[in-house]
């Protein structure tokens, strides 16, 4: 059993070629190349399709932007990991490789978004004046607001107002693409899309419950919530949880012991909702939707893996260990883990992980860890390394690692 590491770490091997150095660029994740494939296939259908007739736009806007609206369906994401995941270990690595990146499918939800709102603009633009243009521009002047707010200047440093605007946005946007569709005497086809969207966006609230909740705080840092309401998730998976459905969600990695009913999740103090959370202890939550897949289920893709993670990072590693679908090795950095967490958690740790290396950074500092992620992916004779720490650690290890051409995965806060 390791328990902390001392300072000695791998040297880390060459980095690959320039040219696959910058295909490996953050600017060209596999996210932002979605995201432009689905531009490039709209600009390739105008250039291709003159002269437009309002129908052909009214359709490629309804396409494009049921396209942004369903690839978010919580069903759909999990299909989309379930078939991504489907190849066997025996498959070229390359191959795999590109499959872990399934998680990167918000580029076809940006690429709906931004063509799905051009089109419309431009529908709405030769449209006579009356009813259906009025309500056409102002919904334009509302996906405006809605993408502006949604661009990474504004939505990381007023993510709670992002949040807000994209749900109450996104539901007035709706409402008036019926009353545009309505009064512009669209078909059946474009009635039946939007009933599809629109029943995509309702179900999860459907099945919107506030639940008991037990919860136990080890220390001032860490609350692990405890919920048995007849829901049991698959491994891999988060729940969105809230005190104010209307007002903001959080989502938490679900924690399911193999063999036993229900969850627990580990929500640590990283914000005032958490902070309140934490400080203020609920005996009842809302939880919303369907359980969703994250980034940790492509694991099955490699025939070994490596988690890194740091602090609250173990809570989306913990049911991948405790399951043991694929041999991993974990490598983790947080402050007095035991202080932190409780004996019970590191020692739940350590039974299914003997020779889990854990770095205590209060006692020895901060790591390297892209050198503590390879050391521990070359020891182990891993094919793969994924990471869940915050973004700026996430994207250093994951690029860090990527461009020596050892492939890493991480999450791109792209929700």
């Amino acid at each position: 059993m390791t328990t902390s590491l001392d300072r000695e770490t791998a040297e880390l091997p060459p980095l690959t070629s320039a040219a696959r150095r910058f295909l490996k660029h953050p600017r060209l994740m596999h996210h932002n190349r979605l995201a432009g494939l689905v531009l490039m296939v709209n600009v390739t259908y105008a250039a291709t399709s003159r002269p437009l007739s309002t129908a052909s736009l009214a359709h490629a806007s309804l396409a494009n932007l049921a396209l942004a609206v369903l690839v978010r369906q919580q069903y759909v994401i999990n299909l989309l990991f379930r078939l991504a995941t489907r190849a066997p270990t025996t498959w070229p690595l390359k191959v795999r490789w590109t499959l872990g990146k399934v998680y990167h499918f918000g580029g076809l939800h940006v690429g709906g978004a931004l063509a799905g709102t051009g089109w419309f603009l431009a529908l709405v633009a030769t449209e006579p004046n009356g009813p259906s243009a009025a309500v056409g521009w102002s919904l334009v002047a509302l996906l405006a607001v809605i993408v502006a707010t949604a661009l990474p200047p504004f939505r990381s440093r007023h993510h709670d107002h992002f949040e807000k605007i994209h749900r109450f946005g996104g539901w007035t946007a709706l409402a008036l693409f019926w009353a545009h569709t309505l009064l512009s005497g669209a078909g059946p086809v474009s009635v039946t899309v939007l009933a599809v969207v629109t029943f995509s966006v309702a179900l999860p609230w459907l099945r919107l419950r506030k639940v008991a909740v037990r919860l136990e705080r080890p220390s001032r840092h860490v609350v692990l919530a405890r919920f048995d309401h007849g829901e049991t998730p698959f491994a891999g998976s988060s729940t969105a949880i809230s005190r104010s459905p209307l007002r903001e969600w959080h989502s938490f990695a679900n924690v399911p012991a193999p063999g036993e009913p229900g969850f627990r999740l580990t929500i640590s103090r990283a914000g005032d909702w958490t902070g309140s959370f934490i400080d203020d202890l609920p005996e009842r939550v809302w939880v919303k939707g369907i359980t969703t897949a994250g980034v940790a289920n492509i694991e099955t893709l490699f025939t070994k893996v490596v988690y890194v993670a740091t602090g609250s990072g173990i809570g989306p590693c913990l049911p991948h260990l405790l399951a043991a679908e694929v041999p991993s090795r974990l490598v983790w950095a947080t402050r007095d883990p035991r202080a932190t967490y409780g004996d019970a958690l590191v020692d739940e740790i350590l039974a299914v992980q003997p020779h889990a290396r854990i770095w205590n950074t209060s006692r020895d500092g901060k790591p390297d860890m892209v050198r503590l992620a390879y050391a521990a992916y070359r020891d182990f004779g891993a094919e793969a390394v994924i990471c869940i720490s915050n973004k700026k650690l996430t994207w250093q290890v994951v690029h860090g690692l990527e461009r020596r051409g050892i492939p890493a995965y991480g999450a791109i806060w792209d929700s």
